[in-house]
């Protein structure tokens, strides 16, 4: 579970924000026994969902952008980019010092009943520092450095001392564009791949077109697994028309109608020996006679005849239940978009919920939609909002921040602006004039 996540001079982030998923003391409401995960022996009570809210180009997204980078450069900076490559980091542009400034990120975290800090700050060019600290959940709890990377010197815990001798032994295995962690992990050091594994079972749905993750949902009620028949048993209850869906496997063999790019991606991996196929989903709906008997199914292409909400709906579902599941995360760009607010709020509704997630998933959702204030779904410490300033710096605050009586308005307040995170119009009126 996260315990909070930090960056500094990432694209909209000029000076350093958190996001913190510890439940406040000071906040405990009705919503306490399903919203807040008390683990034995450590010292906070964590949310197992947390919302963003924003006025556009606020940094909403780019706030889970950040954390999606994170993720990448863990997993891939030591496969995936080589002797010389920059580093695809985006700093702060309104600011000539920041523009030519490092960037930091860091997760603080718990698997397997260790608390775990890591972090890293680089620039385009090079890795400056890399830390890593974990603290066992007993008593008496102490920090403990696993290793600390200035550049390229490195001061090693024993439990470390494997990459330590092939570092010591190899020529150029680490390089200064990639992170320490991330090579451990290709040379089988178990503590370091524990650690990259976890940043593997993020599930990050940014972007608003479905085609772009609903391969996995596809794949499971292809495979008719237990979370395809969610899948499926989920459309039905939501009101969308749909009685079944049955997905088929298409084989790329003639692909001349395909654009040019697109051949040569085919080919290429045809050459590679990759099995090229496609999966298309038909939705099955139910047709009636003149006295409204049933009397047959009538199969629509999913891409084709169904609408975009319905469509969004069937791509999310997969990782959203795969993550209740295992108990991992899932970070959703604008969950709200194209879907009604009383799916959105039944979505959030599962993870906020010890019957629907026993293992304690958390949700991170960003949106606009207001109406998620007033749905009794989230305490004060699990909303959050973003704004800038004049010079064009994002900004994270929590309600939790404000002071709020029981049982006021959020939404209502919200929309006054006594929290900020809203867009600030000026009247368009003489435009026509």
């Amino acid at each position: 579970m996260i315990i909070q996540f930090s960056v500094r001079n990432f694209k909209t982030f000029k000076n350093k924000v958190t996001l913190s998923l510890v439940a406040s003391n000071y906040d405990k409401t009705n919503l306490e026994d399903n919203n807040v995960y008390e683990i034995e022996k450590f010292s906070n009570r964590l949310l197992k969902s947390l919302v963003v809210f924003g006025a556009n180009a606020s940094g909403k997204t780019k706030l889970f952008d950040a954390m999606a980078f994170m993720r990448w450069f863990v997993v891939n900076s030591s496969v995936k980019t080589q002797e010389g490559d920059e580093i695809d980091t985006d700093t702060f542009r309104f600011n000539s010092e920041s523009e030519l400034g490092s960037s930091e990120f860091e997760i603080i975290y718990l698997l397997n009943n260790i608390q775990y800090r890591y972090g890293f700050e680089i620039t385009r060019e090079k890795v400056i520092s890399e830390w890593l600290f974990q603290k066992k959940l007993t008593k008496k709890p102490k920090e403990v450095e696993l290793f600390y990377r200035d550049d390229m010197e490195i001061f090693y815990h024993n439990s470390f001392k494997k990459m330590k001798l092939l570092i010591k032994e190899g020529d150029g295995i680490l390089r200064n564009n990639a992170l320490l962690l991330s090579v451990s992990n290709q040379f089988k050091v178990k503590e370091a791949k524990e650690i990259v594994d976890y940043f593997r079972k993020f599930n990050f749905l940014l972007g608003n077109e479905p085609f772009r993750y609903q391969e996995f949902s596809l794949s499971q009620i292809s495979l008719k697994s237990e979370i395809g028949s969610k899948i499926i048993e989920t459309m039905k209850r939501f009101d969308t028309g749909i009685s079944d869906v049955e997905v088929k496997e298409i084989r790329i063999e003639d692909n001349h109608h395909f654009p040019a790019e697109i051949r040569d991606k085919i080919s290429e991996l045809t050459k590679k020996g990759k099995d090229l196929t496609i999966l298309e989903a038909e939705a099955i709906h139910k047709k009636f006679d003149a006295e409204y008997n049933f009397i047959d199914n009538v199969r629509m292409d999913f891409d084709e005849d169904e609408s975009s909400g319905t469509q969004k709906l069937l791509a999310i579902l997969g990782p959203i239940f795969e993550t209740l599941i295992s108990g991992h995360i899932i970070v959703i760009d604008e969950l709200d978009s194209r879907l009604h607010p009383k799916i959105v709020t039944h979505i959030v509704q599962l993870f906020n919920s010890k019957e629907t997630n026993p293992r304690n998933s958390q949700l991170i959702i960003n949106t606009h939609n207001s109406n998620l204030l007033s749905e009794n779904l989230f305490r004060r410490d699990q909303i959050w909002f973003t704004e800038k300033n004049r010079y064009g710096e994002g900004m994270l605050i929590s309600l939790s921040e404000f002071k709020v009586r029981q049982g006021e308005n959020f939404e209502e307040k919200y929309l006054e602006g006594r929290f900020g995170g809203i867009p600030f119009i000026k009247n368009l009126n003489d435009l026509f004039n």
